[in-house]
């Protein structure tokens, strides 16, 4: 959640717990203890800033219970949010106007408790079937959270069909990219330390490592690749992850990449893959890393989905793990002709107005209550 003052000139983002139960894992325990460090060392109530941060951005990190089942929960959670955003925000200046973005259905009862005036919905996930979530409590408080706010967007035509069987609709935004980040070109740059010393192909994935990746994939993938001296790259954190992904031979799992090192990763790869399971949660997401891939300029493949679909002239799109494992080794290893020049037009047509800064000009259209948005068609 974030609430922009005067314009989106100055805003207070506000960090959140999710839903997932905690457990008694060394990661949950983990986090437990960087939340308290964070609460107890004053980041809780108050807003703090950070170096590197844009100007006029502060973060804050207010104190709250992991879990909103019970009506306690949720009526604690309400109170000491609402009582540490306000309290960020501060008494108002003449003429200021506050408008608060959210994209998590948790935030549903701080709708009129918190001192905006207005509200907006950033839909950019189904967490109802997130793996490890409170699917229950999500539902419930999305519809709820939908039926208080002035505006909402998704960022995918799934989430808009979503948002519209809650008797609401909902503009369309997609995400956006910094084309100059991931502008790699083909020879990359530095190597981290754990980069697999091999002589084979190296496939890449990077991004949250949960139950959403296809393990069935990833090890038959994993298995031609070592047979060729090459490996698979699982770049990101870990979350509620099948167990059967550490046993995974000629695998590299790093843990979190930072942002500033994958496009080093990308120019290192032979081909980077994004093999998903298809599912609800699948079907309903607009993956960021796709376009991040696509921007790269290297081989990219992915499974078909309602987000990828359409895109079957920017890349590889795959239907089935035989098709998903041939068409990788090709890439990789140069049996196919690479990025086709094709594939290379496409991507530079198709990513021409996918930039963050065109998405924010869309988005401002939002915050400044234009009633027909040009997000309301596909983006």
């Amino acid at each position: 959640m974030d609430v922009s003052l005067g314009g989106a000139d100055e805003v207070l983002w506000v960090n959140t717990v999710g839903t997932r139960t905690p457990g008694l894992s060394v990661a949950d325990l983990s986090r437990g203890m960087g939340k308290l460090r964070e609460w107890m060392g004053g980041a809780g109530g108050d807003a703090a800033g950070g170096a590197g941060w844009p100007g006029g951005l502060r973060v804050m990190n207010p104190k709250m219970w992991p879990g909103f089942r019970r009506g306690w929960q949720r009526r604690f959670n309400a109170r000491s949010i609402a009582r540490a955003v306000d309290g960020g925000l501060g008494e108002r200046v003449a003429g200021e106007e506050r408008i608060a973005i959210t994209t998590l259905p948790i935030t549903a009862d701080l709708v009129g408790r918190v001192d905006v005036d207005r509200w907006v919905y950033y839909c950019v996930d189904d967490f109802s079937v997130w793996p490890g979530l409170d699917s229950a409590v999500m539902q419930t408080m999305e519809r709820e959270l939908v039926g208080k706010v002035d505006e909402v967007v998704a960022v995918s035509g799934t989430l808009q069909k979503r948002i519209a069987g809650m008797g609401k609709d909902a503009g369309l935004l997609t995400h956006g990219i910094d084309m100059e980040h991931w502008d790699v070109g083909a020879g990359g740059s530095d190597k981290p330390d754990w980069w697999p010393d091999v002589k084979g192909p190296i496939a890449v994935f990077w991004g949250l490592i949960d139950r959403r990746l296809e393990i069935d994939w990833c090890r038959a993938l994993s298995v031609e690749l070592g047979k060729r001296g090459g490996s698979l790259v699982l770049a990101g954190p870990q979350q509620d992850a099948d167990v059967a992904i550490h046993g995974l031979a000629d695998t590299v799992l790093p843990g979190a990449v930072a942002y500033e090192e994958l496009p080093g990763l990308a120019g290192a790869a032979d081909v980077l893959v994004m093999p998903y399971i298809d599912a609800a949660v699948t079907r309903a997401m607009q993956p960021l890393k796709f376009k991040e891939y696509l921007a790269t300029g290297r081989p990219v493949v992915v499974r078909e989905l309602p987000a990828t679909s359409g895109w079957g002239d920017c890349c590889d799109v795959v239907g089935d793990e035989g098709e998903f494992v041939r068409v990788c080794l090709e890439r990789a290893e140069g049996g196919g002709p690479g990025v086709p020049v094709e594939q290379g037009r496409a991507r530079e047509r198709r990513l021409g107005g996918e930039s963050w800064s065109e998405k924010a000009r869309q988005f401002a259209e939002v915050w400044n209550g234009a009633k027909n948005p040009p997000m309301r068609s596909a983006a």
